[in-house]
């Protein structure tokens, strides 16, 4: 069996780490190289860094904070918002990253997959999906940054990714985002049953219990959280002992 991965998310804005709730209510947290190496060193197992302003503002991710977190952490991360290009994949892989995450662009231009994945790798190749319940009790796929809903329903998507050739999947629900009352077990155990690539549960985390219940009840590959580590309310190497001492393959 594979290690389940920890994996802190950094929200990047004008160089600067934020968080906040629904997408909404943004606030300042740190500088992304420094919080980076902290979790780095506090045994996080991969980081994900998302420049949140970069495809709804319609501009290519931010390079300079890429080379400086790569100069400060040992670990693999990966970094999405504005890749719209197999030029902007080669500059964020270049500048250091292990991955490329793409969400909007993936939606307006499918095929952007396929060719990233024949010149990059699959492994190479994150589609991170932000989904909404929607008035059917299906799930739509919103792009930049949540702000734009689409027809597309999620769990038809995430097959359709990893048909094109995506590595990975990031599923993060707009409902749970940043309300730390736990991961939408539903919508995760729908995509982690259509797709045969690792998923990575995001959105909802609040305490130990959710990390331990994306693993148990939606077999998530990855857990993805933002605030509790921002704000120290649960420490890394606490959270991978609790997963260890509940039966999950962790690496500590």
């Amino acid at each position: 069996m594979l290690a389940r991965r920890i994996i802190p998310c950094l929200d990047v804005r004008n160089g600067r780490v934020v968080k906040g709730t629904k997408f909404k209510d943004i606030k300042d947290v740190d500088d992304p190289a420094r919080l980076g190496k902290y979790y780095s060193d506090s045994g996080a197992d991969e980081l994900v860094f998302y420049d949140i302003t970069a495809s709804n503002e319609e501009r290519k991710t931010s390079l300079e904070f890429v080379k400086k977190v790569a100069c400060e952490i040992n670990i693999p991360f990966s970094v999405g918002g504005g890749v719209s290009t197999l030029d902007d994949f080669k500059y964020i892989l270049r500048s250091g990253a292990d991955k490329v995450s793409i969400n909007s662009s993936a939606v307006k231009n499918p095929v952007l997959i396929k060719e990233a994945s024949e010149r990059f790798g699959n492994q190479c190749v994150v589609l991170s999906i932000d989904a909404k319940k929607n008035e059917q009790g299906s799930w739509s796929v919103y792009i930049k940054g949540g702000r734009e809903k689409t027809l597309l329903d999620a769990i038809e998507w995430a097959r359709k990714g990893v048909e094109l050739g995506a590595g990975e999947i990031v599923v993060n629900s707009i409902d749970e985002d940043g309300m730390k009352n736990g991961y939408n077990l539903e919508l995760l155990k729908m995509i982690t049953a259509a797709v045969n690539v690792p998923v990575i549960a995001s959105g909802g985390a609040g305490k130990p219990e959710h990390f331990l219940d994306a693993v148990k009840h939606a077999d998530a590959d990855g857990i993805l959280a933002a605030s509790v580590f921002h704000f120290g309310e649960i420490k890394i190497m606490d959270l991978k002992k609790y997963l260890k001492n509940n039966g999950v393959e962790i690496r500590i």
